[in-house]
């Protein structure tokens, strides 16, 4: 019988501590939980240790046939989850932290800016969101959520294996930069003097495009969304006061999609 590693286990101590922020930036790596992500990081090529209960390791049989798979406690599982229900699947993958500077030599079509977004089921959403409209890059500014913690790699449900990732940038220089390489800033904002049915009209869809979303709660820094070239307003027939930020993003990027 294969021994089942415990709580105590060092490979599963090493593992926990990419729980915290602080652990995945001393070990570069993060932990990807559950069929759907470890189903995606397998894909990608990017799982350096695998981590399964018996019983998820039965139910998966499929997914894992072939993989180096190291069987664990209930309880070792569960401390390497970020959940209340643990899924008993648990990947180690690297950090895929992907310098802001490509943004400008070699900028994508597509690209997302987040600016003080707190919320990680916000981001997970705006990953996945930009992935399924052939976005090439997300970008995490400085004092966002780290795009690498659990909730939000749940939310992504892997499409973080299929973008480029920048993680904690400072935007100013970053706009400043794609702005110089030709590409568009839009800012989603509230208030914008341009609606998103214009800006299509106006061909500032077309591409390269950089939209910038700003926090949850506040919206956009004015002082940053003033470095865009456009401030852009989805349009709104009913009384809600706002949209939800990933809905917003999902309808900004879904338009920049159709005009591509």
């Amino acid at each position: 019988m294969t021994e089942l590693l415990t709580e105590r286990s060092g490979r599963v101590a090493a593992a926990r501590k990419l729980t915290r922020r602080a652990g995945r930036d001393a070990a570069g790596a993060f932990l990807a939980e559950g069929r759907q992500a470890v189903s995606e990081a397998l894909a990608a090529g990017v799982v350096t240790e695998l981590f399964a209960t018996e019983a998820a390791a039965a139910a998966h049989a499929d997914l894992l046939a072939g993989a180096p798979v190291r069987l664990v406690t209930e309880k070792a599982a569960a401390g390497l989850s970020e959940t209340a229900s643990p899924q008993g699947l648990v990947a180690v993958c690297p950090l895929r932290d992907v310098p802001a500077a490509t943004l400008a030599t070699a900028p994508p079509r597509l690209a997302v800016a987040l600016a003080e977004l707190n919320d990680p089921g916000n981001a997970g959403t705006v990953l996945r969101t930009a992935d399924a409209c052939g976005a090439g890059a997300v970008v995490f500014g400085a004092g966002s959520a780290d795009p690498f913690q659990g909730k939000t790699v749940r939310s992504s449900a892997g499409s973080l294996f299929h973008l480029d990732v920048v993680r904690s940038a400072p935007l100013e220089p970053l706009l400043a930069d794609v702005r110089a390489a030709g590409v568009t800033v839009l800012a989603a904002a509230g208030d914008g003097e341009v609606t998103l049915p214009a800006a299509g009209q106006a061909g500032l869809l077309a591409g390269p495009v950089l939209w910038l979303f700003g926090n949850e709660a506040r919206g956009l820094d004015p002082a940053l969304a003033a470095l865009a070239d456009h401030r852009v307003r989805v349009p709104m027939r009913g009384r809600a006061e706002s949209l939800n930020l990933a809905v917003a993003a999902g309808i900004c990027l879904y338009a920049t999609q159709l005009a591509g």
